[in-house]
């Protein structure tokens, strides 16, 4: 119920009306609860199953407290999230999603790997989730004597709690209806049609809710049902027929059919082919069910003995642990979600590949061949690949990470180590890309300024990896950033250290000086944005001698060696007097006209390698460029930006000056490496 008072008259409409504001004030929220809102309507886009979106200004108001029931949900939920805190950060966060669909502190490179390897499905309650409390609550009422009626009340009572718990989603819905169904037949002792069953739940959910019918969820929900019903039983008595174990037969049958139903609306919803997830759904699913019964029970008994709970949420953990180690090694493996083409097109041209497929897999030696050309392929990119185009690329010392609009850099510090420089806007793609250089030590990590594009990843830069220092801006602009990074770093018990120009570090391979800012003289600029991208931290990271192992011992978490007095006389281009250069690199952060003028000032070293600054920016100082005599320009931006970076007048400069740009957002990940006729650069590819 929608009240909208308009200027002379008030109105009391039922329509559905999408609200648009900041997320914190709703968070405490809880079904059935009202609240007063203001902000200002605007018309639905045409054909959108809504009557107007709202976009709300300030927090929403409370008017009375929510039901009795709703109350009891809440506080199931929230006794899960504090019982969960007993765990590490992946798990706490996805044992929530996992078992009641709460995702609100499910990390985003947990949620990005569940997605690549197919597994997105498990943090979005549905029939599996019920049908594991049901099937629960059924053997517990079969060894306690209960009659069969009686343990399908109690299984359907069952399904209502933990739906009520899990909030009424549309994918809960319709299992529970589905369930009730099931139950009903069961209790009655009367064989059900599952496809019957199915087909009036679907009729009856569209039409009590019509908006159904144009959601991907739903859709997806239905569909995997179907292909259960419809092809797993026959594919589950071929399997045994061939003398396959019956348990694995229907674990295969299950997994199989689902994903072959779902995969044509994936291919229409989004133009791709998850072929990691019939393995990974494989190897996950004996984890659901305890991960689920065990969550569910701590859920329960939360509110009575929070010590309990906790004892049932660390098994849970384990279960939910296996979950996130499987999603990471199949979101890992070589295409793992292959690209296709989308819409009605992709749909049929899957359509013709699946019935090339059939009519090739018809025939016994047919199907051996193609099985022997699949090993074949899986072996080539499991093994071969990696030795043809290995990455990272041997003898590497900078690399460039593909984190979107944004900024994250990773310098080599010896086998599994490597300093890190700014960690992108998410957790996720920083940490994905340093999973991949093998990177389980980061003695060092800067921040060059506090804009969410550069710091926002650091999460996933701290995750399951010892971490020495943080090195930050003497800038605080912004001040919410700066504090936010601050916090976290406090929480971890890591270091925070302003950069002052002098500091230097050796690292394996690589020399690290702090070139700027100075406190309190960085440059101001137009505006609040361009004021803290001058206060950027400046680097110049020299390469001496074969990538070693030397330098600094390994950093414990919390430790970290005391910064190094400043630099060392330099010879001619800034270099050291002595010692065998493989090259030299800046790395310029944001910095913008002012700042580069003021650097150029001061003396610029000259350099192999520029890391452009602000994401190839057009406020670029010409003889900055110049002076830096850089012959690769390395560019870290977003394919998809409403900044227009690269600026086109920045890489006409780059280029007349004899740079060769290289762009994440073309190239994927880059990587500067050793030769033996000097640097080279070499791009992992989209």
């Amino acid at each position: 119920m929608l009240l909208v008072s308009a200027v002379r008259e008030r109105y009391a409409v039922d329509v559905p009306v999408v609200l648009l504001g900041p997320a914190g004030g709703w968070r405490p929220l809880l079904p059935s609860q009202r609240v007063r809102v203001r902000g200002r309507l605007r018309p639905a886009e045409p054909g959108e199953p809504v009557a107007a979106v709202m976009l709300v200004r300030g927090p929403p108001e409370a008017i009375g407290a929510p039901s009795s029931v709703q109350r009891a949900a809440g506080a199931l939920r929230g006794g899960l999230r504090e019982a969960s805190d007993v765990l590490p950060d992946d798990q706490r966060g996805l044992l929530p999603g996992l078992v009641v669909g709460d995702v609100s502190r499910l990390d985003e490179e947990v949620r990005l790997d569940l997605a690549t390897a197919g597994l997105g499905h498990l943090t979005a309650v549905s029939g599996t989730n019920l049908a594991i409390t049901a099937g629960a609550v059924l053997v517990l009422g079969r060894f306690a004597g209960l009659p069969l009626a009686l343990r399908a009340v109690v299984a359907v009572v069952a399904m209502i709690a933990f739906s009520v718990v899990a909030r009424p989603s549309p994918s809960v819905l319709r299992a529970l209806v589905m369930g009730t169904v099931a139950a009903v037949a069961l209790g009655t002792g009367r064989g059900r049609d599952g496809v019957a069953a199915l087909s009036a739940t679907v009729l009856g959910l569209v039409v009590f809710d019509p908006g159904l019918a144009r959601q991907w969820g739903f859709a997806l929900s239905v569909f995997a049902t179907g292909g259960i019903l419809i092809l797993a039983p026959r594919w589950r008595d071929r399997l045994t027929a061939r003398r396959v174990p019956r348990l694995l037969a229907e674990a295969l049958a299950v997994t199989a059919a689902a994903q072959a139903a779902v995969t044509p609306l994936l291919v229409l919803m989004s133009g791709r082919i998850d072929l990691a997830a019939i393995p990974a759904n494989l190897l996950a699913e004996p984890a659901v069910a305890p991960a689920t019964v065990l969550g569910f029970g701590a859920a329960v008994i939360a509110p009575v003995s929070m010590d309990l709970a906790r004892l049932l949420v660390r098994p849970a953990g384990w279960a939910v642990g296996w979950i996130i180690s499987v999603a990471q090694w199949a979101a890992d493996l070589p295409f793992a979600s292959a690209e296709w083409p989308g819409g009605a097109v992709g749909v049929a041209a899957f359509g013709a590949a699946a019935v090339a497929g059939w009519l090739v897999l018809r025939g016994r030696a047919r199907r051996r061949l193609v099985a022997a050309l699949a090993a074949g392929a899986l072996l080539a990119a499991l093994v071969a690949m990696p030795v043809v185009s290995p990455w990272p690329p041997p003898g590497w010392l900078l690399v460039v990470c593909d984190v979107g609009q944004g900024d994250a850099l990773a310098l080599a510090a010896g086998p599994g180590r490597a300093v890190v420089v700014d960690a992108g806007p998410q957790p996720g793609p920083a940490d994905r890309c340093l999973r991949a250089l093998g990177v389980r030590q980061v003695p060092l990590v800067v921040l060059t300024h506090p804009h969410l594009d550069h710091v926002g990843g650091l999460p996933g830069v701290l995750r399951r990896r010892a971490v020495g220092a943080v090195v930050v801006s003497p800038s605080r602009v912004p001040e919410g950033e700066a504090g936010r990074v601050s916090a976290q770093l406090r929480t971890a018990r890591i270091p925070e250290w302003q950069a002052v120009p002098g500091m230097r570090w050796r690292f394996g391979p690589s020399e690290i000086t702090v070139l700027a800012p100075e406190a309190g003289v960085a440059p101001q600029g137009p505006g609040e944005g361009a004021t803290a991208n001058n206060a950027s931290v400046v680097l110049l990271v020299r390469w001496s001698g074969p990538p070693t192992a030397a330098g600094d011992p390994p950093a414990a978490p919390g430790a970290a060696a005391t910064p190094a007095s400043p630099a060392a006389p330099a010879g001619p281009g800034g270099r050291p007097a002595s010692g065998t250069i493989l090259g030299a690199a800046l790395l310029a952060g944001d910095l913008e006209t002012e700042a580069q003028e003021s650097l150029l000032r001061r003396g610029l070293p000259r350099v192999d390698v520029l890391k452009v600054p602000h994401h190839g920016s057009s406020r670029q100082a010409p003889a900055f460029l110049a002076a830096t005599g850089a012959r690769a320009a390395l560019i870290s931006v977003g394919a998809v930006n409403d900044y227009g970076h690269p600026a086109p007048l920045t890489l006409r400069r780059l280029r007349w000056l004899g740079m060769r740009p290289y762009r994440t957002d073309l190239s994927g990940d880059i990587a500067v490496v050793a030769t033996p006729n000097g640097l080279a650069v070499v791009v992992r590819g989209k």
